[in-house]
């Protein structure tokens, strides 16, 4: 079963259309990476499916629901979620100050909840009273993804996690990417670590251009030469 489909979307900014006729599906339950150069339209995908731009034409549809061009605020209280690659937290607050404000629409005890994103992520409970300002790139993104998870979400859109990070910390962020997803949160990533996402995701699609040139499982993008050579950047 789809959670998440879009269909022959089209979309963009101002009079540049970036989004040509196109359509993906996310299962119950899946890890889908979106892979392809920069400048292909993935990170334009996920903010026309969030919501943040408008699509011109196409359908989204969100566990049955056409939620096409339905504003965030809305979306995040029918259990969507984003990490936009920049400005993901409020760098002037502290970490747990962050972790307030991910969860602005609920009336009930949220401590509980921080209490599980420290379990999550140890190394930001260490840090909970510093501004978020003063943290590593890697603790950022470990901030910026409890944030997200702070109201529960069934479907986590996640763009660029590992950007500038150290391996070791790449390999973090990962392993909880994982443990989000065993704990049954679904996920569509977009990702330039094509190695790292091709081992943590279940599907991928191959974006360029704002189309899709293909699609699969791993296994199979992996062992497609051309593939290979065109966007995963192998000789």
């Amino acid at each position: 079963m789809s959670v998440l489909q879009v269909d022959n979307v089209v979309s963009g900014y101002g009079s540049m259309e970036v989004l040509h006729d196109l359509s993906l599906a996310v299962g119950q339950g899946e890890i889908v990476a979106m892979l392809g150069p920069n400048g292909a339209g993935k990170t334009t995908l996920l903010r026309t499916i969030f919501g943040v731009v408008p699509p011109w034409s196409g359908t989204i549809t969100y566990k049955g629901e056409d939620i096409s061009g339905v504003p965030p605020e809305r979306l995040v209280r029918m259990g969507l979620a984003y990490i936009p690659q920049e400005y993901n937290i409020f760098a002037s607050l502290t970490v747990q100050e962050n972790l307030e404000m991910g969860a602005f629409i609920r009336d009930d005890d949220i401590h509980p909840r921080i209490e599980e994103i420290f379990e999550l992520f140890p190394d930001i409970a260490e840090r909970r009273k510093s501004r978020a300002g003063e943290l590593s790139g890697g603790m950022r993104q470990m901030l910026a993804i409890g944030r997200a998870l702070m109201l529960n979400p069934e479907l986590l859109l996640m763009d660029e996690i590992s950007t500038g990070l150290a391996p070791f910390l790449v390999d973090a962020i990962f392993e909880r990417v994982k443990e989000l997803n065993d704990q049954g949160v679904t996920i569509l990533l977009v990702e330039q670590n094509a190695p790292k996402a091709l081992q943590t995701s279940d599907r991928v699609y191959i974006i360029e251009g704002g189309e899709k040139k293909a699609e699969g499982n791993p296994e199979a993008i992996a062992a497609d030469e051309e593939i290979a050579r065109l966007y995963l950047g192998r000789s």
